[in-house]
C-alpha cells in the first residue's frame, strides 16, 4: 500500500508518496526532476476546482520535510465528536460546514488542545477522548507569509448533549448533531480535507 503525504492548496491537493497509489484515478503525475514546490504553489493557489497533483519518490519522506521547512508551521487539533444517538457534531463557519478544531496553546499537547477546542467552540463537556484518525495539511497565507497547517484529528464521545453553545466570537454560526445520514450536506458545503477525513472514516 502506498504510503503518502497530502496537502491542500485551497481545492488543489498535491500527493507526495512512495508508489502509484491504487486507490487515485483522476490526477496529474508531476515530473520529479523539474518540481520546484513554490514555482507549482504560486501556479495553482489560485485554483477553484478540485484537482488532484501525484509526486512520486522513493524518498518522499525527505521531499515532504523539504517544503515543510519552506514555511511556516501551526500545529492545530480537532475532533470527529460522535453521541450517544450515533450522531456527529459538526460547526457552520465562514460559510461552509466543519469539525470543530483550533491552535495549539503554548505547552499544549495535541490531545488537550483537541478536547479544549472542541469545548469551547461547541460548548459541550466531550467525556472520553479516543483514537487519532489522522493528520491533515493545507496551506494559507496570512500576511503575505505562507502557512502550512498540521491538524491532527481525533474520535471523541459527548453523552447527554442536547444543548450546543456556538462560539460566535469564533465566527461559528451554527452547531449541530447530524448522522452519518445527514453528511450528503456536509460534503456539498465543507473543505476538501473534511471530505476526505468523512470518506475515510464512513
Amino acid at each position: 500500500m502506498a504510503q503518502i503525504y497530502k496537502i491542500y492548496i485551497n481545492e488543489v491537493a498535491l500527493i507526495i508518496t512512495d508508489s502509484q497509489p491504487s486507490d487515485i484515478q483522476d490526477y496529474q503525475k508531476l515530473k520529479l526532476s523539474e518540481f520546484i514546490f513554490l514555482k507549482f504553489y504560486q501556479q495553482v493557489k489560485e485554483y477553484n476546482s478540485p484537482k488532484i497533483f501525484l509526486l512520486i519518490s522513493k524518498d518522499f519522506k525527505s521531499y515532504f520535510k523539504k517544503i515543510k521547512r519552506s514555511m511556516r508551521m501551526i500545529k492545530a487539533s480537532g475532533g470527529l465528536v460522535r453521541n450517544e444517538e450515533g450522531s456527529y457534531l459538526f460547526i457552520f463557519r465562514n460559510g461552509k460546514w466543519d469539525l470543530p478544531k483550533g491552535k495549539l496553546d503554548s505547552g499544549e499537547t495535541a490531545k488537550i488542545a483537541a478536547v479544549r477546542e472542541v469545548e469551547e467552540e461547541c460548548g459541550i463537556q466531550i467525556d472520553s477522548l479516543g483514537d487519532k484518525i489522522c493528520n491533515t495539511y493545507h496551506i494559507y497565507e496570512m500576511n503575505k507569509e505562507r502557512i502550512l497547517k498540521k491538524t491532527s484529528w481525533y474520535r471523541m464521545s459527548a453523552v447527554n448533549q442536547k444543548v450546543l453553545i456556538p462560539q460566535i466570537e469564533e465566527g461559528i454560526t451554527d452547531v449541530r448533531w447530524l448522522a452519518p445520514g445527514d453528511f450528503m450536506m456536509i460534503r456539498q458545503n465543507t473543505y476538501p480535507l473534511i471530505r476526505d477525513l468523512l470518506n475515510a472514516e464512513f
